[in-house]
């Protein structure tokens, strides 16, 4: 088995449900990835150690989840110069707001680039490291032309359904 290219880390294991959507989209682009549970503010040591010794270990982008606070994606972004997606999630009666919030806004210099809030957000993360990895790789960047192929068949699928089911 090759060696991770992707960290997906996230706050608590109760964000896994959500962060689950990075890791089934890596799977599909046959990425390889680990996941840890590490927390920005119970297990700050751990989580700078991550961060700074990613890329060494051969991680080449990482997905962070989190949520309430959610500074989980900033701190792992201070300590490294690999590129971090943020995942903001639905964890608190703010509905995600927080977090997105939190995620999101950045001091210059620090870059995250961050994800919409939840599953969708997650999915989407999948396929941005998909994405970048298929600047430099043909067979990805086929993989993922045909992946958004098959999206676009599956919608007029679902249209055509629907306009059969309309005149009947």
């Amino acid at each position: 088995m090759t060696h991770p290219l992707v960290g997906i880390l996230m706050g608590s294991d109760s964000d896994f449900p959500v962060m689950e959507a990075a890791c089934q989209m890596l799977d599909l682009f046959d990425i390889k990835y680990e996941v840890l549970v590490s927390s920005a503010h119970r297990t700050p040591k751990r989580t700078s150690a991550y961060a700074r010794t990613a890329r060494e270990r051969g991680i080449q982008a990482i997905i962070v989840g989190a949520g309430a606070a959610a500074h989980l994606a900033g701190v792992v972004a201070s300590e490294t110069t690999l590129p971090v997606i943020g995942v903001p999630i639905d964890a608190t009666s703010l509905n995600g707001m927080d977090a997105l919030y939190s995620t999101v806004m950045m001091p210059g210099g620090i870059p995250v680039a961050t994800m919409a809030i939840g599953k969708a957000g997650a999915k989407n993360a999948g396929l941005l490291i998909a994405s970048m990895f298929s600047m430099k790789d043909a067979t990805m960047a086929g993989k993922l032309q045909q992946y958004r192929n098959d999206m676009a068949e599956q919608v007029q699928a679902k249209s055509d359904a629907l306009q059969k089911k309309l005149k009947d």
